[in-house]
This record gives C-alpha cells, sequence and structure tokens, in this order.
C-alpha cells in the first residue's frame, strides 16, 4: 500500500510522530508526505511556524529515527490542502488525524472525479497532553507545553 500524510510539521510533536509511524506502519510500498510550503502555512494559521527547509530537515530527522523498516518516503512541497492526494492515483490510502478525517470524503470526491480509486483512510489517535488536552504545535509556540506534552510553569 502507498501512503500519504501531510501537514506543516512545525514545530514537531508527539502527535506528528504518531502520524509519521501509522504512514511507515501502513507505506509498504512507500510514503508521501506531503509538508506545507511557506506561503500555504502562512495563509492557513495565525502562529509562526518555522521556514519550510527547517521543516523538512526536522521531518526528516523524525522519519528516519522512527523508520523501522526502511521505507522509501518521499516529502513533497504542498501548496494546496489537497492536491497531492486528488492528482496521483498511485496513492491507496490517507494517515488522518480525527481533525482532519472528515475532509476524505473531498478528497474520494475529488479522485473519484478524476476516475480514481477513492482512498481508504487510516486515522491516527490524537496525542494528548498532561492536562489531557491534544498536544498541537500551537499549544507548544504558546508556550503551554512542550513537545511531549509536559505543561510548562506558566509563571
Amino acid at each position: 500500500m502507498r501512503v500519504a500524510v501531510a501537514g506543516t510539521f512545525g514545530p514537531i510533536h508527539d502527535g506528528h510522530r504518531t502520524l509519521l509511524a501509522h504512514a511507515l506502519r501502513f507505506g509498504e510500498d512507500g510514503v508521501i508526505l506531503g509538508l506545507t510550503s511557506d506561503e500555504y502555512a502562512r495563509r492557513t494559521r495565525s502562529r509562526p511556524v518555522p521556514p519550510y527547509e527547517n521543516r523538512k530537515r526536522a521531518v526528516r530527522s523524525e522519519l528516519s529515527a522512527i523508520d523501522e523498516r526502511d521505507r522509501a518516503v518521499t516529502i513533497r512541497e504542498l501548496t494546496d490542502a489537497h492536491e497531492i492526494v486528488t492528482t496521483e492515483s498511485s496513492i491507496d490510502a490517507l494517515v488522518v488525524s480525527p481533525e482532519t478525517a472528515s475532509e476524505l470524503e473531498v478528497i474520494n470526491d475529488g479522485r473519484r472525479e478524476r476516475g480514481f480509486d477513492p482512498l481508504t483512510g487510516i486515522v491516527a489517535p490524537y496525542v494528548l497532553a498532561d492536562d489531557g488536552e491534544r498536544i498541537s504545535s500551537t499549544r507548544i509556540v504558546r508556550g503551554e507545553i512542550d513537545e511531549h506534552g509536559a505543561v510548562l510553569d506558566a509563571g
């Protein structure tokens, strides 16, 4: 199975690691990782995002640290939410978070319009911080938690 996963991945946290691990687990025939461009990240995020090249290096480092099967991984710049998964017929599945799982229907509609098979959705669970809330890059940037979900002292 050829699997896709996408995101901004900046800063990287344990929730991202779970997404990447799911992609590597199911991507026997390879993984395509769509990494948002700087422009796309600025357009869709209200918080600061590290530059694309920094995020790309960080994602490569994370992948090499968790990839036990030496999967073929291609990192592609993403300038639109669905551009890779609706235009690449060779992708079989998409790893999503519970937050983005609902987008699979729209993605599959676009694939069907092009004559492609629909994607299988692989939902990676949220990773929760010590306070029971979801780990997110936004919370990390705000200084609420660290990348592993430990609550930081605001004092």
